[in-house]
């Protein structure tokens, strides 16, 4: 298995499979995942994007995670910044990356793919935060929650929700750069490591 780091273009090219890997690892219907066709389009071409992808040796997606700067006017972004205070807004959404999809077809799960996607993602991201959303659960039962822990990843906002999904979510940061310890000690801490983690606010989220 090879971690990559992939380009807006290589992205863009592989669509059809990013898109794939999406509904496998999220379960979702074919119409939801033709609206978030046109949203991952969109995403590329936002500030400080950034995105890496596992490919199998015959070249084939496993999984793909990538993020950017949030910016005033987005909607994830407005979502945050409605919901927080003052000095929260501050702290968090000055110069924060957003990790906004981390996702690996559920066949590849259990090989700590998901965590190396996401230190990867981490480590080039630009912006002295980072925030990402994730569906409220049990955190020592859920592998997107104990990788995000592992990760430093604190609270936000706790049993968020955003407009047109019914259910909550947990907004949790960090501040950027990784530090050089903390992928090996992610890494080491999870012969469990989840493959699959659901950072993306939901399937309306533009």
């Amino acid at each position: 298995m090879r971690l990559v780091r992939w380009t807006p273009d290589d992205l863009v090219r592989r669509l059809d499979d990013v898109v794939a890997v999406y509904g496998e690892a999220m379960n979702y219907r074919a119409d939801l995942l033709e609206a978030r066709r046109g949203y991952i389009a969109t995403h590329v071409r936002r500030p400080g994007f950034r995105a890496v992808a596992s490919l199998t040796s015959e070249g084939h997606l496993a999984g793909f995670g990538y993020g950017y700067l949030g910016t005033p006017g987005q909607w994830w972004h407005d979502q945050v910044h409605r919901a927080l205070t003052a000095g929260a807004r501050r702290r968090w959404l000055t110069d924060c990356f957003e990790v906004v999809e981390l996702h690996v077809r559920p066949p590849a799960q259990g090989h700590r793919l998901g965590t190396r996607q996401l230190t990867a993602l981490l480590t080039m991201a630009p912006g002295g935060t980072t925030l990402l959303s994730t569906p409220e659960a049990d955190e020592q039962r859920s592998r997107a929650w104990r990788l995000y822990r592992r990760f430093g990843f604190v609270d936000v906002l706790r049993h968020f929700h955003f407009p047109g999904d019914e259910r909550p979510f947990g907004i949790l940061g960090r501040d950027l750069p990784l530090t050089p310890a903390g992928p090996a000690a992610a890494d080491r801490a999870g012969s469990g490591a989840p493959a699959q983690a659901g950072p993306a606010p939901g399937p309306a989220a533009p």
